[in-house]
């Protein structure tokens, strides 16, 4: 399988970066990374490498592609257009734990966030714990892969940066003007357990079920249906890149979730002998599901 470690250059992403990104992406018809014309440095008011980190974050959020060879402009996907048009200044909580999603179960672009949130099964954990356990999965995946130390541990804390506020990380070094936190640090996914000497205790926390709109996790899970209409509760709570390992929920928040999502009329919750099971009522795309999540939210302003 094809792996990426620290495509980012250390830079998460910060406030702002996405709809800057997507807004010259657009006024560029892809161009803003590659134009012979203007510098993307000055187009984007960012340092080289920050540019750099851009260019990949806007890739591995699911928001552009560039093709793998000949004129690697960006384009939009699908799902692009839907954000860049409907939230392109990226305020809604629901769009965060779209681009969330779609970082988390980007295997290939953002191998550490997948295993990260996919693989790695320790709800408490050290960066050591991170570094050994993302070793084993990568000699399983890829025995000739030589993936660097300083890699994993660059990833380990770019993940870190992305979901724990600075407030938080470095209360002491955190004013009004440097507040640089990535926006995905709402959601709440990682927390600090402890700080012992020279070592941090981090921890995965499951979000509250009133953080989801019911279309956010329709479109998870119908983009993991690939056409199915039955599917057990045990898988949407465990199997890769469902909404249990990508948002973190245990059983009692994903029943509340799935409660919530079945008064919308969207699926059903059927418990039989042994067996639960939800029923989707239609057959839409992970695209579908966001569409309507965006009109829901243009209905209630």
């Amino acid at each position: 399988m094809n792996m990426k470690f620290r495509a980012h250059d250390t830079f998460f992403i910060r406030k702002g970066w996405i709809s800057k990104g997507m807004r010259y992406v657009d006024k560029s018809k892809g161009e803003v990374f590659i134009s012979k014309s203007e510098n993307p440095m000055d187009v984007l008011g960012i340092g080289a490498n920050m540019v750099k980190a851009l260019r990949y974050w806007l890739q591995a959020i699911g928001i552009t592609e560039e093709p793998k060879s000949g004129r690697r402009t960006q384009k939009f996907t699908d799902f692009g257009k839907l954000v860049f048009e409907h939230d392109k200044y990226i305020e809604e909580m629901g769009t965060l734990y779209l681009l969330h999603y779609k970082l988390a179960s980007n295997r290939e672009q953002a191998t550490s966030w997948y295993f990260f949130f996919n693989e790695f099964g320790l709800s408490d954990f050290t960066k050591d714990d991170f570094a050994v356990q993302i070793g084993n999965f990568i000699k399983i995946n890829d025995k000739d892969a030589n993936v660097a130390a300083r890699s994993i541990d660059d990833d380990f804390s770019c993940i870190i940066n992305t979901y724990v506020p600075r407030y938080k990380t470095m209360p002491s070094k955190v004013t009004a003007e440097n507040n640089i936190d990535c926006p995905l640090g709402e959601l709440g996914l990682i927390d600090i357990l402890k700080k012992e000497r020279n070592n941090i205790v981090y921890k995965k926390a499951v979000p509250p079920a009133a953080t989801f709109n019911s279309w956010v996790i329709l479109a998870v899970i119908y983009d993991n249906a690939k056409g199915r209409k039955e599917i057990e509760l045990n898988e949407l709570l465990t199997a890769e890149n469902n909404i249990g390992k990508t948002f973190n929920l245990d059983s009692i928040t994903m029943l509340d979730v799935l409660h919530a999502a079945e008064r919308t009329g969207e699926l059903k919750i059927v418990r039989t002998a042994g067996l639960d099971v939800i029923n989707l009522v239609h057959s839409y795309t992970f695209e579908d599901c966001v569409k309507h999540y965006y009109e829901e939210m243009e209905k209630a302003e």
